[in-house]
């Protein structure tokens, strides 16, 4: 579901993060990262221009789709006709007293090119129209929406819940990408640093769109930039109790455990347990001493004494990351507790993007 937005005049984001490292965020969080693959990457040198990027990769992608003809699909239809198409649907009928004049009302599938998802990627078109930085690209955008147009591709743009519904077969695999960058399309509506005005999250929503943005840029850029290599990248999932003998109704209120990223060097066997939190990484206790918060490190512990099976080397010295964002200020600090490495380590979020990439690979590689 995407969060609520609301017009504002210029804006600085209450997390003090720079808008182009927002952008930065979106596009590693983003599935068009995921699907351009590294090649792409040199869009961290400059995030300001990610519109423009994204308005190449979608324009490219449309391109070589009408080469090929875009995919059909089938859609819902109801009209009135003189012969019999599809079900009837009587009521409709006998209301309107189509019998009489020689009609029906019929409900059939329609195979056809004005599909959502076609509907859906001719608006990110239009959108993208307003937000590309150059005169060429803006163009090429309304160029190929009008050609989607005349492909008979019209009617209103569907919603994001919509397409996130649609599947791919073998057939249509192709569309991944294009829809992908459609998608982000739509996200960039976040005002650039000059001031123009755009939609924005609410000031009261804006921490927790960007907590879980700042999660799922973290898992896309070590998805892509580790994945291929020698690592292998999984989302995190939930992570069992270790439970012996329990009473009948326990089950039920034990907590769960869900770990966000979880990295496994394969000629190792290291295993990284990532935990990311959008949170100061420090807090002042009752001395107004700075500690790191004790429930973050007491849910760390868990999940990596309790995942302990001989069984599974890896899981005897797995080691446990806290991955928060910071600005200005960083840390970066281990301990190890009973055989098990733990890190408190930030990312400094207001720092030169090339800074940023290099952070995130060395609190994993070092």
């Amino acid at each position: 579901m995407q969060p609520a937005l609301t017009t504002v005049t210029p804006w600085q984001s209450s997390s003090g993060i720079p808008i182009r490292n927002i952008w930065l965020l979106m596009f590693y969080a983003s599935e068009l990262f995921r699907y351009t693959g590294e090649y792409k990457v040199g869009t961290e040198k400059q995030p300001d221009e990610l519109p423009d990027l994204v308005a190449e990769v979608l324009c490219h992608a449309v391109d070589r789709r009408l080469l090929q003809n875009l995919n059909q699909g089938y859609v819902s239809e109801e009209s009135i006709r003189s012969r019999v198409r599809g079900q009837v649907d009587m009521l409709r009928t006998e209301r309107l007293g189509l019998f009489q004049r020689g009609k029906v009302a019929c409900r059939y599938q329609d195979l056809t090119m004005n599909t959502p998802r076609n509907r859906y990627v001719r608006g990110a078109l239009f959108h993208l129209a307003g937000l590309a930085g150059t005169k060429d690209l803006r163009r090429r955008c309304r160029m190929f929406a009008s050609r989607l147009q005349q492909c008979g591709v019209t009617g209103s743009v569907p919603t994001r819940s919509m397409v996130c519904n649609e599947r791919f077969g073998r057939h249509d695999l192709q569309d991944r990408p294009m829809v992908a960058a459609a998608k982000l399309a739509f996200d960039l509506r976040i005002p650039t640093e000059q001031g123009k005005n755009e939609t924005l999250l609410s000031p009261s929503r804006e921490e927790t769109w960007l907590r879980h943005l700042f999660e799922k840029a973290v898992a896309g850029f070590y998805e892509v930039t580790l994945g291929p290599k020698s690592w292998r990248v999984k989302p995190g999932g939930i992570q069992r109790w270790p439970v012996s003998e329990a009473s009948p109704g326990a089950e039920q209120i034990l907590p769960g455990m869900v770990t966000d990223i979880v990295l496994e060097d394969k000629n190792t066997s290291r295993r990284i347990i990532i935990d990311t939190k959008f949170a100061r990484i420090l807090t002042l206790n009752a001395y107004q001493q700075k500690k790191v918060d004790s429930k973050y490190l007491y849910q760390m512990y868990a999940y990596l004494r309790t995942q302990e099976d001989a069984i599974d080397p890896a899981s005897l010295n797995a080691e446990g990351l806290l991955l928060h964002p910071a600005v200005g200020s960083m840390i970066d600090e281990e301990v190890v507790i009973q055989g098990h490495r733990i890190r408190f380590a930030t990312v400094d979020l207001a720092a030169d993007t090339s800074e940023i990439r290099k952070q995130l690979f060395e609190v994993v590689l070092s």
